[in-house]
């Protein structure tokens, strides 16, 4: 049997790149009766028709992570993407990307966009914003929106990795990517007036090689609920209150309520940023009233 990677997956058919050849498989029944589906990023082993550079897959490796919207195996970095301006910075939803991608252990790389088209007071406010990312243990880069060094910028980030790109409708998940690798052509939609957001315009799930690692072009998150995620596991999903839970009182303080709590004192001393915390308790009050599912 021949091991490689799914890069693509659509109408059925799984496109296997192995020993830099890509052979179109279809997935073996059994499969379909262990409702076990194979997803692109999976690591698979498949046997070749001798007749044709078609396969069938017969066994799919453990996967690290899976994402089910988008539906991605074995991500190593998730490159969470917001605009300055159009659409304008929104932290809350950056904050809720970062809760998804921190659950899946899932490394992120923020990506801060359209500088150059945004005033000097916008500039400097987002510019704030990162280094308080930065401060909380996150990567960050400022990209503007015409920069001949993008690749550059980005290329140490991307080598030996899959990375998928997330993030708000109209910030310009595409438009990175044809960037980045101009033959792919993505199609690109403006910012709606109206609605003050783009249209989605990617269609499937696809790896793109990029440098020396792979790219997933998706839609982003199509679903930001905090399905599956519990009150224990939130407070885990924020870097910097787990570097100070330990001098919390209680074990398994969950920051809100408890006396002596370490996270809420460095709240008070500016060392953990008010908006991460508030933001943090907004997220606790959904899931703590989120209405169970039977």
């Amino acid at each position: 049997m021949i091991q490689g990677k799914i890069v693509k997956a659509l109408s059925g058919f799984y496109y296997v790149m192995a020993e830099n050849e890509t052979y179109t498989c279809k997935g073996r029944g059994l499969f379909r009766k262990q409702k076990v589906s194979p997803l692109v990023g999976d690591i698979v082993e498949f046997e070749l028709d001798p007749d044709s550079q078609s396969g069938t897959i017969q066994k799919i490796h453990d996967r690290s992570n899976e994402l089910v919207r988008p539906p991605v195996a074995n991500v190593d970095q998730a490159i969470i993407v917001s605009s300055m301006i159009e659409p304008p910075l929104n932290p809350l939803l950056l904050n809720r990307f970062l809760v998804l991608v921190e659950h899946k252990e899932i490394e992120p790389l923020l990506l801060f966009t359209k500088g150059d088209l945004a005033d000097k007071e916008v500039q400097d406010s987002c510019k704030e914003y990162a280094k308080a990312y930065e401060k909380a243990g996150y990567r960050t880069l400022m990209i503007p929106n015409e920069n001949d060094a993008f690749a550059e910028q980005i290329r140490p980030y991307l080598n030996d990795r899959i990375s998928v790109i997330a993030g708000q409708s109209g910030v310009g998940k595409s438009t990175i990517l044809n960037r980045l690798k101009p033959e792919l052509n993505l199609e690109t939609n403006d910012i709606s007036k109206s609605l003050g957001r783009g249209k989605h315009t990617t269609r499937h799930v696809e790896l793109h090689p990029v440098f020396e690692g792979y790219i997933a072009d998706t839609p982003g998150f199509s679903s930001l609920e905090f399905d599956g995620i519990e009150l224990e596991d939130l407070r885990e999903c924020f870097p910097e209150f787990v570097d100070r839970e330990e001098g919390c009182k209680f074990r398994g303080c969950f920051h809100v309520n408890e006396p002596k709590c370490a996270v809420k004192a460095a709240v008070e001393q500016g060392e953990i940023q008010a908006f991460r915390y508030e933001h943090y308790l907004d997220f606790y009050e959904e899931i703590k009233n989120r209405k169970p599912r039977y």
